[in-house]
């Protein structure tokens, strides 16, 4: 899951951004209104929800909300604010927010309240199969016929990709973005490292791996898996 955060005090946006980053997210940081608007309009595909900070120079957040809403109705929206109204609250959530948390509050806080709106994305799916293989990622478990198998978080989030695209040819370089956090011209051979360990702890021995490697492209989970 990627995340743009819209905020221009640098330790909140730190604070932040290195909090989702350890719980998994991809994060990404804007510290004005005019560079988070032109990342929201021009990448709006690549996010999953979009932090944005009320007061903000250049463009107000609520310029880039009502923006994206323009755009796609559907991406969820959370604005942190130190207002603390009740007409505040109304006026940001007509402009198209999803919800607001007031500053200061607890990462715990925000944390819960982006899980509950990716969790109600129309369509939004949670558990996934591959042969033996489910996964849950409400729960964060992944059981091989049956058995828990113990991912390391990055692992995990590798295998949620892959499998949220299944089918579908992952290009490496959507992989280093997605699952990394990281923009074109990096090394991508940590892919391979990471796709082998997964091999190793899910393929069934004797058996071709349910990850298919499409030569100078990238990976494919096998639909017939």
């Amino acid at each position: 899951m990627r995340i743009l955060l819209v905020e221009d005090e640098t330790p909140i946006a730190n604070f932040i951004r290195d909090g989702l980053r350890e719980e998994g997210f991809a994060v990404d940081v804007a510290d004005n209104g005019r560079t988070g608007l032109e990342m929201a309009l021009g990448y709006l595909d690549e996010y999953d929800l979009f932090l944005l900070d009320w007061m903000l120079p250049g463009v107000s957040g609520i310029e880039i909300c009502r923006q994206i809403r323009k755009e796609n109705a559907l991406v969820p929206i959370i604005f942190l604010t130190a207002k603390d109204t009740a007409d505040d609250a109304v006026f940001g959530l007509e402009a198209g927010a999803n919800d607001y948390i007031r500053k200061p509050f607890a990462f715990e806080e925000l944390l819960a309240r982006i899980r509950v709106l990716l969790r109600s994305r129309e369509g939004e799916q949670h558990t996934f199969f591959c042969g033996d293989i489910e996964m849950d990622t409400e729960a964060y478990r992944v059981t091989k016929r049956g058995k828990p198998v113990e991912l390391t978080q990055k692992e995990f989030a590798l295998l949620e990709y892959l499998l949220r695209n299944k089918g579908k040819v992952c290009r490496r370089t959507r992989i280093i973005e997605k699952v990394w956090d990281i923009n074109f011209g990096y090394d991508t051979s940590v892919i391979d490292v990471y796709i082998n360990f997964l091999r190793k702890k899910l393929d069934r021995p004797g058996e071709p791996s349910f990850i298919e490697t499409i030569r100078g492209v990238g990976y494919r989970v096998n639909e017939e898996a």
